[in-house]
């Protein structure tokens, strides 16, 4: 069973009198342990499908199944469900939580999920590890690189043991050296098993990938590269 299937799906917002066609019929399968790079210039569509992706938003039309079940006519509620137990985001901007260390950024899903104080613990203590991090845990973002911070994102949102990870720009705020580095954890996970969507512009990330995408004008079409 595929991890992703979009079927002929359509974002349309309304401007007034006017339709935006943000997505125009996006067909997308993954399996599991796929990876695959999105690129294409700003608003071109990529957050948009991200937001699908992600349960936070839903199709105008055209179905999305996540994990075998149809996500697409969820109402919010359950698509909050939806995302606290199979998805995962990396950010471009990191989004932690400035007054929080290392283990308890990364705990915030599972807070969202209900676990329980000491399994959560535990659990975000061996992810820190695991990216790296093992002796920074009771360090706050502000006493932490930026590829730290990125290591903490990747941790949190491998903590809910997702279907699928998102990674909108995982390198776009670091230098060269420590975007390669991330690249090479993302590429590490996904040799393990994880199951991840990355949306770049950098050729690098894309050429990690097992296939490429390219969106304009709110058209998916893998790239022939």
């Amino acid at each position: 069973m595929p991890i992703v299937e979009l079927n002929n799906v359509w974002k349309t917002y309304r401007m007034g009198h006017l339709l935006l066609h943000a997505l125009q019929g996006a067909n997308l399968i993954l399996e599991a342990g796929d990876m695959i790079a999105i690129m294409g210039p700003s608003g071109s569509g990529k957050s948009t499908l991200l937001n699908l992706l992600g349960c936070l938003d839903r199709p105008t039309l055209g179905a999305y199944k996540l994990g075998g079940r149809d996500v697409s006519t969820l109402d919010d509620d359950e698509l909050s469900e939806v995302r606290a137990s199979h998805i995962g985001f990396i950010f471009q901007s990191y989004n932690l939580i400035p007054q929080l260390n290392v283990v308890e950024n990364i705990e915030i899903p599972l807070y969202y999920k209900g676990v329980s104080e000491r399994e959560s613990y535990e659990r975000a203590v061996h992810l820190a590890r695991r990216v790296g991090l093992g002796e920074r845990l009771r360090h706050v973002p502000t006493e932490l690189s930026g590829g730290e911070r990125q290591r903490v994102g990747i941790a949190r949102a491998l903590a809910n043991s997702p279907l699928i990870v998102l990674a909108d720009e995982p390198t776009g705020n670091l230098d060269t050296a420590t975007g390669r580095q991330i690249l090479d954890m993302l590429y590490e996970l996904n040799q393990e098993g994880v199951t991840l969507v990355v949306v770049t512009h950098d050729p690098n990330v894309a050429a990690t990938a097992h296939r490429t995408y390219n969106m304009a004008d709110g058209r998916l079409d893998i790239s022939n590269s």
